[in-house]
């Protein structure tokens, strides 16, 4: 994958995301906001906030949230970023975290 290539697919990852996060934020109580490549969501009650970027030299899309840090890689065969440990794509990765921090079940749109 090329640097031209990880921009396209990093942005399409992103903005998909962030779509799914508009439309579940109301459900679950947190503002998701996509800046200048980055996406965070905000917790008010909770306090905390969540941050995903890629991250170019490396290829790979970074999530920071939970107090952990995720590093995850394109996968040619699902067309997806998934982290390499478990095999989660990044859509399902935020649902998992927000799930956690919420202690209830996500589902992302």
């Amino acid at each position: 994958m090329d640097d031209q290539q990880f921009q396209r697919e990093a942005d399409k990852a992103l903005s998909a995301l962030y779509r799914s996060l508009i439309e579940a934020s109301d459900n679950y109580g947190f503002e998701p906001d996509l800046n200048n490549g980055a996406l965070t969501v905000e917790f008010e009650e909770q306090r905390t906030r969540f941050v995903v970027s890629p991250n170019s030299p490396v290829r790979q899309i970074w999530v920071s949230a939970n107090v952990r840090s995720y590093k995850l890689d394109w996968n040619e065969h699902a067309s997806a970023f998934v982290l390499p440990d478990d095999g989660r794509t990044l859509r399902r990765l935020m649902a998992d975290a927000i799930g956690e921090l919420l202690g209830e079940a996500v589902t992302l749109p």
